[in-house]
């Protein structure tokens, strides 16, 4: 008896190991996830400090998005720059929210070399202690001093803006930016008191602060004849419904009259 011989097929050989497409595609995943970091990053120091780069993350986003149209018509090597550019794409949306978030924070928009005058509103505890004074600065400016000037930091001897009022008057102001529990103290005013006037000369001395001051500070800087601007003035001074701080009746034109706090 004859036994029909089957036919064997032959196996369909395996596909075969492409080492320039895998290279390609870890290459695209790489540069893929330092765009990534590189965004987050970008986003989170471009919201504080500026924010005309809102269009280059708008330029990243609308990238991500051509990158994923791309990639839906690859294969299996287009997969996983489809997920990196998804993350990229989330990437650019966080930023953009903590970029409007950063803005909305800021009272004054500062660029050195350039003077703004835009004032928006503001929750000034929750500026850092530079951008405080650039705030502060930019109010001065806003309100008609000229040759405003940040000096603040080390060695500043008390003093953080430097300003002319309207009036001809040199202006020395120091700043606290301090948490909403911490009220400037009397210390804090003794030490100002002591370089204002005598080491910066100035006509008017300003402390103001993003929060309260205590009663003897209040009656240290009363005799001393320097104007004390708390939180509550500050917001007024901000928003136009207050007066700055050399409008206050009772500041003379040699700031040696006291003003105290004012009564808004």
């Amino acid at each position: 008896m004859t036994v029909p011989e089957r036919r064997v097929r032959a196996r369909r050989a395996g596909r075969r190991f492409d080492l320039r497409a895998t290279t390609v595609t870890f290459g695209l995943a790489a540069i893929a996830l330092v765009l990534v970091g590189w965004v987050v990053r970008m986003a989170f120091d471009v919201a504080q400090r500026r924010p005309a780069w809102l269009f280059v993350l708008v330029l990243g986003g609308v990238a991500a998005v051509l990158l994923r149209r791309r990639a839906r018509s690859r294969h299996l090597a287009g997969r996983t720059v489809l997920r990196t550019t998804d993350a990229l794409a989330a990437a650019t949306a966080t930023a953009l929210d903590e970029l409007e978030e950063g803005h909305a924070a800021q009272c004054v928009e500062y660029v050195h070399g350039e003077e703004s005058t835009e004032v928006v509103p503001v929750e000034h505890e929750k500026l850092d202690p530079y951008e405080f004074e650039e705030a502060i600065a930019g109010l001065c400016r806003r309100d008609g001093c000229a040759g405003v000037e940040v000096v603040g930091g080390a060695g500043d001897l008390g003093a953080d803006v430097l300003a002319v009022a309207p009036d001809g008057r040199r202006v020395v102001i120091q700043c606290k930016r301090y948490s909403e529990d911490n009220k400037v103290g009397s210390q804090d005013l003794q030490r100002f008191g002591g370089t204002c006037f005598t080491v910066h000369e100035a006509d008017l001395a300003v402390l103001v602060t993003s929060t309260d001051f205590t009663a003897p500070a209040a009656e240290y800087a009363e005799r001393c004849g320097i104007v004390c601007v708390d939180g509550a003035w500050l917001r007024d001074w901000c928003e136009g419904s207050g007066p700055a701080p050399w409008e206050l009746p009772g500041t003379g034109q040699d700031g040696t009259e006291p003003s105290g706090r004012a009564s808004l």
